[in-house]
């Protein structure tokens, strides 16, 4: 790829019920139809559903390279929308909290596709537990997502607040997620922004996306497939193929380590 390595970027969130696994389940979607190599990783590791969303029901999955010897590629997942998955396990207490010996070894394998792939797809758990922190530093950029809820808006403060106090983290993208209307998408990220202004000096904040409240994403969770595949053309579909076009236009990091897995230990000891 030039020396241009793969981008890897988070989809992430201090509240839950904000729509960011269907998110990145849909822009992994929209990237891969724009003929990008694309990996998903569910990295809400004991309470996944990306599987679930797609209807597909991976062998193995995070666990198994944890805990039982398995290689990535083995759990490595082709889905049919062209895009491959990284699944994690539900319901597993093992998986709530990674050791460091865990974390290096999940970096060394992730390392090992950079040459496959122009992004890799983070889907985080919400909130700021450890694993939510270790996989939004393990990044190279930072997608909040947040809905038109005062709740949701506290919590994607508490997130960002926690990500630049503990360790330095200053860039964040923002997506509100179903918006009723583009003035309260703008306002809700006004409010973020203005508070993350006063209180968190230096941290910049960018309004990447606004997906609107749409029926047709609740049909795709029905039906267990991406929105995007329901119906191209629907209000959210398009607004998430918005988006997608944009993270092509994000700067990709450019060699300068050797390979990811070195940006990554670098960024989480440093």
């Amino acid at each position: 790829m030039d020396g241009t390595f793969p981008l890897v970027f988070s989809v992430t969130s201090g509240k839950g019920g904000v729509g960011k696994t269907n998110l990145s389940v849909n822009l992994a979607l929209s990237l891969a139809l724009k003929g990008k190599r694309v990996a998903l990783v569910d990295a809400d590791l004991g309470l996944a559903n990306v599987d679930v969303l797609l209807g597909l029901t991976p062998r193995k999955n995070l666990f198994h390279l944890f805990h039982e010897g398995a290689s990535l590629r083995d759990i490595l997942y082709p889905t049919p929308y062209g895009f491959s998955i990284l699944p994690a396990s539900s319901g597993i207490s093992d998986m709530l909290i990674l050791s460091t010996g865990q974390k290096l070894e999940l970096l060394e394998s992730v390392g090992e596709l950079e040459d496959e792939l122009d992004y890799l797809i983070v889907d985080t758990g919400a909130g700021i537990n450890d694993n939510v922190l270790y996989f939004n530093l393990a990044a190279q950029e930072r997608l909040v997502v947040l809905t038109p809820e005062p709740t949701s808006l506290t919590d994607a403060y508490a997130l960002i607040k926690v990500l630049k106090l503990k360790h330095g983290v200053e860039h964040f993208k923002v997506c509100v997620n179903m918006a009723p209307d583009q003035k309260t998408a703008k306002d809700m990220f006004s409010c973020l922004y203005q508070a993350c202004d006063r209180f968190l000096s230096g941290v910049s904040l960018d309004l990447a996306g606004v997906i609107p409240r749409d029926n047709n994403v609740r049909k795709g969770v029905v039906n267990q497939k991406p929105f995007l595949a329901v119906d191209a053309q629907s209000p959210a579909s398009k607004a998430v193929d918005q988006l997608a076009q944009s993270i092509t236009n994000w700067d990709s990091p450019r060699d300068t380590d050797g390979n990811i897995k070195f940006f990554w230990k670098k960024l989480l000891f440093r």
